[in-house]
């Protein structure tokens, strides 16, 4: 075993010495040490459970004859983080677990791991550390959370929260049925109810093979996910004794379910950047045009808020992940999962349980939630979430009203300032010149719940929560910071965006977007100290993932 290294031999007292002052015994040197990644934390809604995910997972690794060493990891909720400074962090904490996992696992010559995640960034951080460790993993996502209840009707954070800011700066809700819809979204533990970011990571964590069936769509609050957990920690120690890699799992054919499985649940468009960046860490690449090309033809079989009226719930009692998969079957590789067996085979076990949730023989969408967009302004290309874009607005044409920041575009969101028949450009908000590509559900949501989702675009080089709803177009490549022509775009230009023709384009010359862009005045760097300054100088283009180089 790895951890041989820390605990045999006469050279290894000191070492056996330490161990044993932690309340390890001389018998538990014979089995294999387990590590259980805890991202657990107060400060965040779809952490706060772990605590008992904890317990469950050590009582698993006993169980399977192995040793369970808990060690922290941070998480950041993008909601709490959104709309201010802190959102510079989220993204760029996806590093930082990596980097963390990589060097608790390796410092300690762990055998094994249980990545204990669940919101946004977590999860694929750890996927990536799992990739780049390469030593038996599996994945617990500890769940969505339960809808919350108002005037006799299901509620969410996003859809009940941040759009209802937006309705109250349009006086379609008064302060009391604010403050009433905040108390009331979010009843309790679990990440946000929707295919938003957290919860499309989760199924495609299953959907790859390194998490149990069920995993995904099991709520915070269920005893399953409990024993999900349980049964996840004796399977940690299997996959020691089994020598069972990620990657092994992880393979490109699995990377290509994740991105077909992606497709049809209409989930979040971060997972452009995370899958790549999870595929860099197992040498893989993905490239933009395997998610479009994927997309084309993969029907969208189900639809959950935002761009639809289900929850992470529904999902869970239409048949989950498998349900989903055994209607995918035709569209899928054969892939090794962490159950020792192929994906394949378990989505042949799938049963689909409520036909509306997961719609195999009457898609809500021909093509996948997805499409990857390019043109003078994203040469290297650009992302939208077609699942959540009206069909009204998928050809639209108007005039650029142009911000170096989300906060300025918020403030004239927020001031009535923009109005129908304009294209919001955010730019210097992407991966090196934000720094961080902070997400933009604040101004998204802001003009859906002004009414203006119908007749107003956005696009910027940063990027967008998963709840974002509209024609909202994000990861523009190259970015603002690194002289993309999104830096050449000024106010009154005309832009036309062509979802189905998957183009976006400025009326412009390319003879007068460089003469523009000689002309233009890069601004000073938003943050010059600390990590995200170092961050900055080191991320590559969101259209690589934003990986590190």
């Amino acid at each position: 075993m790895r951890s041989d290294q820390i605990k045999k031999g006469a050279v290894r007292a000191p070492n056996r010495c330490l161990l044993y002052s932690t309340g390890v015994s001389p018998k538990d040197l014979n089995k294999p040490f387990i590590g259980i990644a805890s991202s657990f934390t107060d400060l965040v809604p779809g952490h706060v459970s772990m605590r008992d995910l904890e317990r469950y997972i050590e009582r698993g690794i006993a169980a399977g004859g192995g040793v369970p060493f808990i060690f922290g990891a941070p998480a950041v909720c993008d909601g709490i983080a959104m709309g201010h400074s802190g959102m510079h962090y989220s993204l760029a904490s996806r590093e930082i677990i990596a980097d963390l996992i990589e060097t608790v696992a390796n410092a300690h010559m762990l055998d094994g791991l249980v990545l204990l995640s669940n919101c946004d960034k977590v999860t694929p951080g750890m996927l990536m550390a799992a990739a780049r460790l390469n030593i038996p993993s599996i994945v617990v996502t500890a769940g969505a959370m339960m809808t919350g209840m108002y005037e006799h009707k299901r509620r969410s954070m996003v859809r009940d929260t941040f759009e209802a800011v937006g309705q109250f700066q349009a006086g379609k809700i008064n302060e009391r049925q604010l403050e009433e819809l905040e108390m009331a979204a979010c009843p309790g533990a679990g990440s946000c109810q929707g295919m938003y970011t957290a919860n499309t990571m989760a199924c495609l964590t299953e959907t790859m093979g390194m998490s149990l069936n069920g995993c995904a769509t099991a709520l915070a609050v269920s005893a399953k996910k409990k024993r999900i957990a349980y049964e996840s920690g004796i399977r940690a120690v299997e996959l020691v004794k089994e020598n069972i890699l990620p990657k092994n799992i992880m393979t490109l054919d699995a990377f290509k379910n994740a991105i077909t499985a992606d497709m049809a649940l209409g989930g979040s468009t971060n997972t452009v950047l995370h899958l790549p960046a999870i595929a860099h860490e197992a040498g893989i690449e993905l490239p933009l045009e395997l998610f479009d090309e994927i997309s084309k033809k993969t029907s969208q079989i189900c639809c959950l808020e935002p761009a639809g009226d289900h929850y992470m719930e529904d999902l869970d009692n239409a048949g989950g992940m498998q349900a989903v998969l055994s209607a995918l079957q035709k569209g899928l590789k054969s892939s090794k999962t962490v159950t020792g067996g192929d994906i394949l085979e378990l989505a042949k076990q799938g049963k689909i349980l409520d036909e509306d949730v997961i719609r195999d023989k009457n898609p809500y969408k021909a093509e996948g939630g997805i499409a990857v967009l390019r043109g003078n302004i994203a040469p290297d290309g650009c992302v939208v979430k077609q699942a959540a874009v009206s069909e009204k607005m998928k050809v639209f044409s108007g005039r650029a009203r142009v911000f170096n920041s989300e906060d300025d575009a918020m403030k004239a969101i927020l001031d009535k300032k923009i109005v129908s028949g304009d294209v919001v450009v955010i730019r210097y908000e992407g991966p090196s010149g934000g720094p961080g590509m902070r997400e933009m559900l604040s101004p998204t949501s802001a003009l859906h719940g002004m009414g203006l989702s119908d007749c107003v675009a956005l696009l910027t080089d940063g990027r967008f929560s998963g709840g974002t709803r509209g024609p909202c177009i994000g990861h523009i490549s190259p970015e603002a910071a690194s002289g993309g022509a999104i830096a050449a775009i000024a106010e009154g230009d005309i832009i036309n965006i062509d979802i189905p023709k998957r183009t976006l384009n400025v009326e412009l010359s390319d003879e007068e977007i460089k003469n523009r862009m000689l002309k233009s005045v890069k601004p000073d760097p938003k943050v010059k100290t600390g990590y995200m300054a170092r961050y900055a100088k080191l991320v590559q283009s969101a259209s690589t993932g934003a990986v590190l180089k």
